[in-house]
């Protein structure tokens, strides 16, 4: 319920005194007597008695007490006195309003951690954020039952555990490449050492420059393998270890921020409960003196009526700037809500991108080991294609002969 737009009343007519015009959330006017809180559909007369224009009988609106509707609700309470937790096709549900002819009503809103939802049986579908795509924005407003026990979580609190899942895989995807590194420097460690086993080097011939070839091959294998680990190292682990840590403080940051939020919306949210309860209390009192006085008529009754008039008033403001104050936190929330869970939503993307360049560059890696590794074998291989047993023995009885007398039989 809002007031007119300023100078509207004016161009059309003039309320009498005392009177004021407001807007219902539905956009029907009704008016509000500020004297003997009054309130009518119907606009007022200038003279006494005399509606302004015909129709039913005054009004359907909830009586009220000192401005205050008897469900302990403003009857006409400022601009400022709104809440929306999220954008909606329909009127947004008011914490501490209500409109004439319908009593704001609780079964019409649900609290959840003390943030007041609009209930889903009696609104229409919310508008999502970002209707085209799967956004965090949209679907962790509400909590969810714990499948662990008896109890809910949040749904911020399933964002932040997914990110903090991330991080653990990520942890362990690290550790996994680390490993990795641990064989391919073990496995060139023993390379090396087999390259300098002294086995079959009497070997001789193109078969034995072959052989020697192979033991070669081994010793460029085992430094193919440990460029490789140290690549491993420097292009693959070490930015998963670096991108963790970030992540990791991003995390807290998060987490700190809506928490806090979440602490001061509860307090407020308390502050209202409290304050509505004492708003019902002063109103009772009003009440019960006021029945009092048509019974007996005394001054002293009389006096205190205005004195638990006031208190009612008093009390009535004080609900008002509690809700303010509760709207406000809830504002807040919300917009952080969605801040964060669209930084949650933009974090997690950069971390998958991020791992899938860098696994990306580990196949990369082996391709290359690969590749150099079959060009430490090629020369064996051209080697291996020249190795002639013909060949090998010529050279070899060349060097080793003894005589190439052969014998000859004996004679008689």
């Amino acid at each position: 319920m809002v007031p007119p737009p300023p100078g509207e009343e004016s161009q059309t007519f003039v309320l009498p005194p005392g009177w004021q015009s407001y807007l219902s959330p539905q956009g029907r006017r009704y008016y509000v007597n500020t004297a003997t809180n009054e309130t009518t559909w119907e606009r007022p007369s200038s003279s006494p008695g005399i509606p302004a224009s015909p129709g039913p009988h005054r009004s359907s609106l909830p009586p009220t007490v000192n401005g205050y509707h008897t469900s302990g609700t403003p009857a006409h309470p400022p601009e400022t006195a709104h809440m929306s937790v999220r954008k909606s096709t329909g009127d947004s549900q008011n914490l501490g309003s209500s409109s004439p002819g319908k009593k704001q009503s609780k079964e019409n809103t649900i609290t959840i951690n003390c943030v007041t939802f609009p209930h889903p049986d009696t609104m229409p579908e919310q508008q999502l954020l970002k209707p085209t795509e799967w956004s965090y924005c949209d679907y962790f407003w509400a909590d969810k039952k714990d499948p662990q026990g008896n109890g809910t979580v949040a749904g911020f609190e399933l964002l932040l555990q997914k990110q903090l899942k991330g991080k653990q895989m990520q942890k362990e995807m690290s550790e996994f490449i680390r490993e990795r590194i641990k064989i391919e420097e073990e496995y060139a460690k023993n390379l090396a050492k087999l390259s300098q086993n002294s086995l079959a080097a009497q070997e001789e011939g193109s078969l034995g420059e072959a052989w020697a070839q192979v033991k070669k091959s081994l010793a460029d294998e085992a430094e193919v393998h440990l460029k490789f680990s140290a690549k491993l190292h420097s292009e693959v682990e070490r930015p998963l270890m670096n991108f963790r840590e970030n992540f990791k403080k991003d995390m807290k940051k998060c987490d700190h921020h809506i928490a806090d939020l979440r602490k001061q919306l509860s307090s407020r949210y308390a502050a209202v409960e409290k304050a509505r309860k004492a708003l019902t209390e002063r109103q009772r009192d009003l009440e019960m003196k006021t029945q009092q006085l048509e019974i007996k008529l005394s001054n002293k009754t009389e006096e205190d009526i205005k004195k638990a008039r006031r208190k009612s008033t008093q009390a009535g403001d004080d609900l008002m700037r509690c809700v303010d104050l509760y709207n406000q936190a809830q504002s807040k929330w919300f917009e952080e809500m969605v801040t964060t869970t669209l930084e949650l939503e933009r974090l997690e993307v950069e971390r998958v991108e991020m791992i899938r360049q860098h696994l990306c560059q580990y196949t990369q890696l082996r391709h290359e080991t690969d590749m150099f590794n079959q060009s430490t074998v090629e020369p064996v291989d051209q080697l291996l294609r020249k190795v002639d047993p013909a060949k090998d023995r010529e050279l070899w009885v060349r060097e080793h002969k003894t005589g190439n007398i052969r014998p000859v039989d004996m004679e008689i």
